[in-house]
């Protein structure tokens, strides 16, 4: 179909609905610009193209993107008779037996599912160029990076050869990819989504899915079909008042709107994504907000101590998991430099230091939740220059050490609302003069996604994306 890139999901779906195209062409189309797009972006791992067809055939679920083709990030979630490498030589060989929790759910929404998208080794990095299967390209400009670790979900909503993708975010790696894409990226509020009754509490609820779309309805319309309760999750989701599909075309309001460009280190940011951020802040205080720069006044070097040893603990048990499914341990030339480092490293946690620095972190971030009584969203940048070029944090080639510098210094923003647990959304509201999105961070109070949808669907309307075209588009 001619037009397939010029709707949304829910614009797909509606299609399908009314009998104007079949499940059947809608994959037919997306299978056509993978094959087409794919070469230039690399961006799909594993591909199923007949198991997407023989779905399409079948009576599909009555969800909300009935016959829209999806991809999965090669992380985290099952899929039953898929692959997982988790962008690891390591686990070249791994195939999931059975969906999880998260993928069930996914496909009762209705969407096909027809491969998936490509993710830095076990997710550590905020880009996706492994040695497994290469740098996954921007589709802005290929010389770029695509962020991670949803990199691969990321370049191929961009592309158009998928209107969304699942993604997740433990550090940010559903925001940085937005970002870097010019794409809609929320990351739910903490438990929101959980990949239950077969998936566990990974991270301690730091880490959080949901997709990366090209409009905020989508985004809207997949966390009320995915976001639901599950008897057998440690915690209880949030709750909330109303469908935030809703809240997309319900005006915000008067917002109090605190803004600001402050690193944990102090460093300044790139003079675009300044102007960038200086720019949305004015357009938010014409469109009636109440605008002010602030800062948070998070005791940034405190937590970096209290969540060290958190993220070492939990990367330890995430890999001991892999380590069983395998069947050995892996060879060092098994793994990138930063991911055997942060092995052998983290095997050295101890459980009072893991635990102490877990509640540390309780008491330190809930002194930022608090910040949230005198205002309602906080506005910052995503990364702190616009997307680097390919080679400058591939983890193949830079030093673990001078890695984690790199990554500390490009993406200092995200990682304090995973540890908050607030819900956080990234849109593509500026771009570089080298025609690279620049992506801008709204984070809201705890459970509050429905205050985000409405500014996002404001901002839509008034500082619309939906027309720029990347360099490499269907």
């Amino acid at each position: 179909m001619d037009d397939y890139t010029s709707h949304d999901a829910l614009g797909l779906a509606g299609l399908v609905r009314s009998g104007q195209v079949s499940a059947g062409e809608l994959v037919e189309a997306a299978i056509a610009r993978i094959e087409q797009l794919d070469p230039a972006i690399n961006a799909v791992v594993t591909r199923d193209f007949e198991g997407a067809r023989a779905l399409a055939k079948a009576p599909l679920p009555a969800g909300p993107f009935t016959g829209v083709p999806f991809l999965v990030k090669d992380f985290g979630i099952g899929v039953a008779g898929w692959r997982c490498t988790s962008g690891s030589r390591f686990c070249a060989d791994v195939v999931d037996t059975a969906d999880t929790g998260l993928t069930t759910r996914f496909r009762e929404a209705g969407v096909v599912l027809l491969g998936r998208g490509a993710s830095s080794e076990y997710g550590i990095v905020g880009n996706v160029e492994t040695s497994q299967f290469g740098p996954t390209r921007n589709p802005w400009n290929p010389r770029h990076i695509a962020g991670g670790s949803s990199g691969g979900s990321a370049a191929a909503v961009a592309a158009g050869i998928v209107p969304m993708a699942h993604a997740s975010d433990g550090l940010g790696s559903i925001r940085i990819p937005a970002a870097c894409c010019g794409l809609v990226g929320m990351k739910p509020t903490r438990n929101r989504v959980p990949n239950l009754p077969d998936g566990f509490d990974y991270a301690m609820g730091f880490c959080v899915d949901h997709v990366v779309t090209r409009s905020v309805r989508d985004s809207a319309a997949m966390l009320d079909a995915i976001g639901l309760p599950e008897p057998g999750s440690p915690y209880a989701v949030p709750a909330k008042a109303g469908a935030y599909l809703d809240e997309v075309a319900r005006g915000p309001g008067k917002l109090r709107i605190r803004w600001s460009a402050e690193t944990p280190s102090g460093a300044p940011i790139d003079p675009e994504v300044q102007a960038a951020l200086a720019h949305t802040a004015a357009a938010l205080a014409a469109l009636g907000h109440d605008v002010r720069e602030d800062t948070l006044g998070a005791d940034h070097r405190a937590i970096a101590r209290a969540r060290a040893p958190v993220s070492a603990a939990n990367f330890a048990a995430g890999m001991r998991r892999v380590i069983e499914r395998v069947g050995r341990e892996p060879r060092e030339d098994e793994l990138e430099p930063m991911t055997w480092a942060a092995l052998q490293g983290s095997r050295a946690v101890t459980g009072e230091q893991a635990f102490y620095g877990y509640q540390e972190l309780r008491v330190l971030t809930r002194q930022v939740v608090e910040k949230f009584d005198h205002f309602d969203v906080y506005l910052c940048p995503v990364m702190s220059t616009p997307p680097p070029e390919i080679g400058f944090s591939d983890p193949a080639s830079v030093t673990p050490r001078d890695l984690g510098k790199k990554q500390m210094a490009l993406f200092p923003f995200c990682a304090l609302f995973n540890f908050t647990g607030q819900p956080s959304l990234s849109l593509p509201l500026g771009m570089s003069a080298s025609g690279l999105p620049i992506g801008l961070m709204f984070t809201g109070r705890y459970a509050d996604e429905a205050t985000l949808y409405r500014l996002a669907g404001q901002l839509e309307t008034e500082l619309p994306w939906a027309q720029r075209r990347p360099q490499v588009w269907a």
